[in-house]
């Protein structure tokens, strides 16, 4: 029994003889209730030893059965979720979701603007624009890819023809290879950046500007 008990059990016998008694409690039942008092400690101190020992039976079950806190957490909140889904609250608001979800669905504002995305995505204009998109998009990945292709081939060229013939840098700038590349590079940039045709494809300060 432990030290509260044991204050009760004291506290109740000074009363049982006759230290302060309530008003209306003879002596006679005063003894009988600390009689049963003591009866009903005794009782739950046995109730907690024989919980206890329960416990570390359940505890050695679970460790030969392979059953780790972490499974059993699992386990538990399994059964709590299904607990959850099956009471009468979690049923009543996912009906009235429900319920929400087809009056929406359902009702004109919503018909209208699901009309209005499908007609909109069906319209010639919309398929246009997005053909336009599409080719544009082509177009400039097929620039910029043979802008590279040509840079990287008269730049080949260029050094073949440097190693083979030897020539200085006035003189390579000269050489038809050089004034082809230029010319290409100068002709690519006009059709990304979308100059107009009235200016000349070759400008003085992009000729004389060394390389």
């Amino acid at each position: 029994m432990d030290s509260s008990e044991q204050g009760s059990s004291v506290s109740s016998t000074d009363v049982a003889s006759g230290g302060n008694l309530p008003p209306g409690l003879t002596e006679e039942e005063a003894e009988e209730m600390q009689v049963e008092l003591t009866k009903v400690e005794d009782e739950i101190q046995t109730l907690r030893q024989v919980l206890v020992a329960k416990e570390r039976h359940a505890a050695e079950l679970k460790r030969r059965l392979g059953i780790s806190p972490l499974s059993e957490i699992k386990q538990n909140f399994t059964k709590g979720w299904h607990e959850v889904q099956c009471s009468n609250a979690y049923m009543r608001t996912s009906q009235t979701l429900g319920d929400l979800n087809r009056r929406v669905t359902s009702s004109n504002l919503y018909l209208t603007a699901s009309s209005t995305l499908e007609e909109i995505g069906r319209s010639n204009a919309y398929k246009r624009t997005q053909e336009t998109l599409s080719q544009a998009g082509h177009m400039t990945s097929a620039a910029f890819s043979s802008m590279g292709s040509t840079i990287r081939n008269q730049f080949g060229e260029m050094s073949n023809f440097s190693m083979h013939h030897s020539l200085s840098m006035p003189a390579m700038r000269n050489s038809p290879s050089f004034k082809t590349f230029e010319d290409k590079v100068e002709n690519m940039k006009d059709k990304v950046m979308g100059r107009s045709n009235g200016e000349s494809d070759h400008s003085p300060t992009s000729n004389n500007t060394p390389f």
